[in-house]
């Protein structure tokens, strides 16, 4: 499969009573497609699945897969873990989806080998094909160029999400010769990804100004580089200002604002935005909107 435009992390909103809102998580399936997004991604770490039971995570992906399948979009559903045996059991009763993200194994630090083999096992197991998700300031696993081109060769992959915490030689290196797979994950560079050859990227910022992102791959991607420029400096204010407390809690707070979702609540460890940095992303988004 071919990925590329924009892949929305869906939260995942609760009612008052703490109980997942399936109806307000279906409105907001279906906003994000209607404003160009290519696809959604279920229980990604946006949805804050480890705090979810196992019953709530089924209602998450049923609700996102008839939302995809309605609109003929890409569902990417977030799976895995550290253990490669169990993580392949998962993957291979894997339904209802088109790909999964699935993290390098964060902690344990098994060295490029292993990650190698790790996915290896995994692509030739699982019922669909992977992303691979590479975010080493968050898993403690660094990945070279090399190994990052053998991950996105293998059959069964289908690309990596590319986090690494800015933009770098390895960066460069890895777009040189096109960045077909490449989806970029650092909200705040993701115009600059774009201009390197990035294919599209899984971005939480992309809740907001849907549309707009939309419009900044499409400008990127006809090389009208003077308006992307432009576009990107203001998209990139707005992710900085969402990303001013642990996701997903001020994107939660501006949702919350908005009337989009019934509250702005996260759980535990994670504590709900303050006004300051939900005001100050709003300010930005309604400049966005005008």
């Amino acid at each position: 499969m071919e990925l590329h435009g924009i892949y929305v992390p869906l939260i995942t909103p609760f009612e008052q009573d703490g109980s997942v809102a399936a109806g307000a998580l279906e409105r907001l399936a279906h906003s994000m497609l209607d404003q160009g997004a290519a696809g959604l991604v279920a229980l990604g770490t946006t949805a804050e699945p480890a705090t979810l039971d196992e019953d709530e995570r089924r209602t998450v992906t049923e609700v996102c897969a008839r939302v995809c399948r309605e609109r003929g979009a890409t569902l990417i559903v977030g799976a895995g873990g550290n253990d490669t045996r169990r993580s392949a059991e998962q993957l291979a009763g894997l339904t209802g989806a088109d790909a999964a993200l699935v993290t390098v194994p964060a902690f344990t630090r098994p060295g490029e080998a292993g990650v190698l083999a790790h996915f290896e096992y995994l692509a030739e197991r699982s019922a669909v094909p992977l992303v691979v998700y590479h975010i080493p300031y968050r898993t403690g696993q660094a990945l070279g160029t090399a190994t990052l081109r053998r991950l996105l060769s293998l059959p069964g992959i289908a690309g990596v999400k590319y986090a690494v915490g800015g933009i770098d030689e390895g960066t460069v290196e890895l777009l040189a010769n096109g960045g077909t797979g490449v989806l970029g994950g650092d909200d705040t560079v993701f115009s600059p990804l774009l201009a390197l050859g990035a294919a599209g990227g899984i971005l939480a910022s992309a809740h907001l100004a849907t549309g707009r992102f939309t419009e900044l791959v499409d400008l990127w991607r006809k090389g009208d580089a003077v308006p992307a420029r432009e576009l990107g400096h203001r998209l990139a204010a707005l992710s900085g200002a969402l990303f001013a407390g642990p996701n997903p809690t001020v994107i939660k707070g501006v949702l919350h604002a908005r009337g989009v979702i019934p509250t702005p609540a996260v759980r535990l460890p994670l504590l709900a935005a303050e006004a300051a940095p939900v005001g100050r992303a709003l300010e930005l988004l309604a400049e966005l909107d005008d």
